[in-house]
């Protein structure tokens, strides 16, 4: 993982924790946010609270999110740092905001069992699917950001996540502005 920053003025770090849904990501930003008293914002939640969205896709049984919106609405807030972001998406956050950016995958035949118990079936499961497969998580991101600001983290269990949560509370804890 890098340790540095790369010229910022935040004397705390933002770390994007993204991948494919079901791989852990809401659970370890939370889990990481209480290691180290940072802010976890979940885009999801974010997008439903604040009305950042163009409406419902039935297709995919989810909000259509509007970038711009949720961009401007953290602006702010990611200047400041000690920011946790937790989304499925990575592209379309400015490369500024990040100091590390986090893809947890997580193997299929489990991501698929957690998938169908939150009730994911037909399209919508097996493009989550096709995701982890392809690595597209992990594409989005190398080609968003500088490579060595994107790490992989493996995210199939508790102790997974558990492991993770500490490996990045000691790259915080190493990090300087």
């Amino acid at each position: 993982m890098a340790g540095a920053n790369s010229g910022t003025r935040r004397q705390k770090p933002n770390i994007l924790i993204t991948g494919t849904p079901g791989t852990g990501k809401s659970t370890t930003a939370s889990a990481l946010a209480e290691a180290t008293s940072f802010k976890h914002i979940c885009v999801g939640d974010l997008v439903k609270d604040k009305n950042l969205h163009d409406g419902w896709d039935d297709q995919f049984e989810s909000h259509v999110i509007n970038e711009d919106l949720v961009v401007d609405e953290l602006e702010d807030v990611m200047e400041g740092g000690g920011n946790i972001v937790d989304y499925h998406g990575c592209d379309f956050f400015p490369e500024r905001w990040f100091d590390l950016v986090v893809v947890l995958q997580t193997e299929n035949s489990i991501l698929y069992d957690r998938l169908t118990r939150r009730g994911y079936s037909g399209t919508k499961l097996s493009n989550n699917i096709e995701c982890e497969i392809f690595q597209v998580m992990l594409e989005e991101a190398s080609d968003s950001y500088e490579e060595e600001i994107v790490t992989a983290m493996q995210s199939d269990t508790i102790e997974d996540i558990n492991d993770n949560v500490a490996s990045l509370t000691e790259w915080i804890e190493s990090w300087k502005p």
